[in-house]
């Protein structure tokens, strides 16, 4: 079929394309006048969140606005979001720490799953509207996103599961695996164990053969680990956590998985393992912070290296790109298989009830922040 005669036939318009040297399968200038594949209006504008200032108070800095839908170029696709993704690191972009040269106002939120309702030619030779994918992007919180066909994953269904993975379960996985180096038989020891990036940490270190500590905040949590493989979870708020290192593992831990920053990273530096590797993923006691830092001991951590042939090693996914799409598809179908679990948290158990609709992203970052999540907190923007 041609491709202005699909045009014709899926859209019910004529005149759809511009020149020859750009064209599109929609023309979103006219956008209020077109039907997508559900029948369902296109708009010509749209809510989006926008950081207009630099700031770690993330409502302070970021405001719901109202914007026109854009239009997709030659190889991009025009995303209507089903499902967006909370990250601890949502915080760190809205105050500028991750590219102080980029001025306000800039577009937040890093990851979605929806359906492909407008693209360009180009991008049509591999999508087409009515698709679902998810994707790794700059703007996720938004109604509808434009991303590049070269940045999206192809998915079965609009699912929150598949979200979890795109950010979550890749920075575990590739973590562990690149700089982990875990041996079967070993102890890795993962903070915040419940959490979003946490739960699969765990998972990924028991398929390795190791044995799993896995700190957490409430009873709930506990048997939650518990259900996902965890060897020995700890609540702190119930258990000393130092005390309990020490005691069951006097010998120290091989691997900490780390993402809370402060003390707990000066206790997981003190409980390190001859030849111990403490993954760095993330720092969040310190996020809402002025600095984004709470502060450690590092006078102490060069003769603490040293005494053990230990390191510590950061994690950033934007510079393991290069494993990026073989980790994602690799955990996606260990989840289909149902061989990882990928825990999500709408706000079900929240007072004020499930995150839906876009405003509901402030609370969505609140209940995180709070600790109260179990899995990857997840908003439901069109139900």
């Amino acid at each position: 079929m041609s491709v202005s005669l699909l045009c014709n036939r899926v859209l019910g318009c004529r005149n759809a394309f511009h020149t020859f040297s750009r064209r599109f399968i929609i023309d979103m200038s006219y956008s209020q006048h077109f039907m997508d594949y559900k029948r369902s209006a296109i708009p010509s504008s749209m809510k989006k969140m926008m950081a207009t200032k630099r700031s770690p108070n993330f409502r302070e800095a970021v405001s719901v606005q109202i914007l026109p839908v854009p239009t997709p170029n030659d190889h991009e696709l025009l995303i209507r979001n089903r499902y967006v993704g909370i990250n601890a690191s949502d915080i760190n972009y809205s105050a500028g720490r991750y590219d102080p040269s980029v001025s306000p106002p800039f577009p937040v939120g890093f990851e979605g799953v929806g359906e492909v309702v407008a693209l360009g030619l180009s991008a049509s030779s591999r999508f087409a509207v009515g698709d679902t994918v998810g994707y790794l992007n700059d703007g996720a919180f938004a109604e509808y996103t434009l991303v590049s066909a070269g940045k999206v994953i192809p998915l079965k269904e609009p699912q929150p599961e598949a979200l979890a993975v795109i950010v979550s379960g890749a920075t575990a996985l590739i973590a562990l695996q690149r700089l982990g180096e875990l041996k079967h038989g070993e102890t890795v020891l993962v903070t915040a164990a419940a959490g979003g990036t946490g739960h699969f940490a765990v998972q990924f270190a028991k398929m390795a053969g190791c044995h799993v500590v896995g700190t957490c905040s409430s009873p709930e949590k506990v048997e939650f680990l518990k259900s996902i493989g965890c060897d020995r979870p700890i609540n702190y708020k119930e258990e000393d956590l130092a005390t309990t290192l020490r005691r069951e593992y006097p010998k120290g831990v091989d691997v900490v998985y780390e993402s809370v920053g402060g003390a707990v990273f000066d206790l997981a530096v003190n409980n390190l393992a001859q030849n111990g590797r403490l993954l760095v993923v993330g720092f969040i006691s310190g996020y809402q912070s002025e600095s984004g830092l709470q502060p450690v001991r590092g006078a102490t951590l060069p003769a603490k290296l040293l005494q053990k042939s230990a390191s510590v090693r950061g994690f950033f996914l934007p510079h393991f790109l290069s494993d990026y799409s073989e980790c994602v598809l690799k955990a996606m179908q260990m989840q289909e298989k149902g061989k990882l679990l990928c825990a999500i948290d709408d706000g079900q158990m929240d007072k004020e009830g499930r995150f839906v609709g876009l405003e509901s992203v402030y609370r969505a970052i609140d209940y995180m922040y709070a600790g109260k999540n179990q899995g990857k907190v997840v908003v439901e923007m069109n139900p």
